[in-house]
């Protein structure tokens, strides 16, 4: 089979079993719209939870970066891209977290691919959630360390997994706040496990950062504990991009010195930086955000309750809508469009088979009555 061939077999693979993917050219909007082939919509698919991605003071602090430090790093930051701009957001980020290090990265997905392949051995194991983020998962596929999946947020089958000797060292990997079910990690339970079987506990919190915990500083801090290693995104609540690895100091100067995800890759814009430093300021003192969210969070599953499809239990500003089958989800996605509300349908792989779903998120943009009218364009579609 040549190249073509396969390529070709493969994409008919994708079609017809539902599963293809698009990218359309949008314009986000303020308060929660965007635009798109030049209509406006609703849209309850950013993972912009507290809407700060159009604050006048982040984009004042990145236009003010951009004046003081130009369009981009210009090197890796092991070469000349490490400015002053970086040092104070590493620092004000490690604080503000109670770590004794952070070190920054363009990505969620290159950090937390960065922290295993540096990190992980051969005779080591990842005991990862079953629902672990597609960055992890793929990081520990590739890595020569061994892959165990225990069941989603079960502490006896984790228990179970430790029970197995392992000639290197352990690795109890979990999000915080699940990126497709919403729900939240019993990171309090898996404390205990780290640290009765003398494992290192990692836990992503890319979806929990700026929503949960006093400040806005995560899971960790809601449960009140500390992983050994946290992952944090600057994408969602943050509403910028980029990612950090809060750790003790030793593992952060390891990952200067094997992270090749690091070592070889530009450096985040200094102005980016500068732009992410004031949006942790907002993050911190959003408490009327954050409060706003989980009104319109109680609001929505208020308004969702008879829908004839089930609603995934979760308190979060992820509320999955599990409708099972690939082509009905992606109706009723085109149904809501047709209506001016965008979400997307989240199929497999993304998700396990049969459980299809609208991905809806809500943001503190959100108004009262934009949610009311998602909630009324469920019910028609329904009917």
């Amino acid at each position: 089979m040549s190249w073509q061939q396969r390529l070709s077999q493969e994409l008919q693979q994708q079609q017809e079993a539902g599963l293809w993917r698009t990218r359309l050219p949008v314009t986000p909007l303020s308060g929660g719209r965007i635009r798109a082939g030049g209509k406006e919509f609703l849209h309850f698919s950013s993972n912009d939870y507290l809407g700060l991605s159009h604050h006048p003071e982040i984009l004042s602090a990145w236009q003010q970066g951009l004046s003081q430090w130009g369009a981009g790093a210009g090197a890796s930051g092991h070469v000349t891209g490490h400015t002053p701009a970086h040092q104070r957001l590493e620092y004000t980020l490690a604080g503000w977290l109670g770590f004794p290090r952070a070190i920054l990265f363009q990505s969620g997905f290159a950090a937390n691919q960065a922290l295993i392949f540096s990190l992980a051995q051969g005779q080591d194991r990842l005991l990862a959630d079953k629902l672990m983020h597609a960055s992890l998962i793929e990081a520990a596929h590739l890595s020569p360390a061994t892959l165990r999946r225990f069941r989603h947020n079960s502490l006896s089958s984790l228990t179970q997994l430790l029970r197995t000797p392992c000639d290197g060292e352990t690795l109890i990997v979990t999000e915080g706040v699940f990126s497709m079910d919403g729900d939240q990690a019993p990171l309090a339970g898996l404390r205990q496990q780290a640290d009765r079987s003398g494992s290192w506990l990692v836990v992503d919190d890319a979806h929990g950062l700026g929503v949960c915990g006093h400040q806005g500083r995560g899971s960790c801090s809601q449960q009140q504990i500390r992983p050994d290693i946290l992952v944090v995104t600057f994408g969602k609540a943050v509403g910028i991009s980029g990612a950090a690895i809060l750790c003790g100091a030793e593992m952060a100067d390891y990952l200067q010195q094997k992270a090749r995800h690091l070592i070889y890759s530009t450096a985040m814009p200094p102005a980016q930086a500068v732009a992410i430093e004031t949006a942790l300021s907002l993050v911190a003192s959003g408490d009327g955000l954050r409060q706003k969210l989980q009104q319109n969070i109680a609001r929505f599953r208020q308004l969702a309750a008879e829908l004839p499809w089930p609603l995934a239990p979760s308190e979060s500003a992820i509320q999955p809508l599990i409708i099972g089958d690939n082509q009905a989800a992606q109706q009723l996605a085109m149904a809501l469009r047709q209506s001016g509300i965008w979400v997307n349908a989240i199929r497999p792989p993304t998700v396990p088979p049969g459980s299809a779903r609208l991905r809806i998120t809500l943001s503190a943009a959100h108004l009262p009555e934009q949610i009311r009218q998602l909630a009324e364009q469920l019910y028609a579609a329904a009917r």
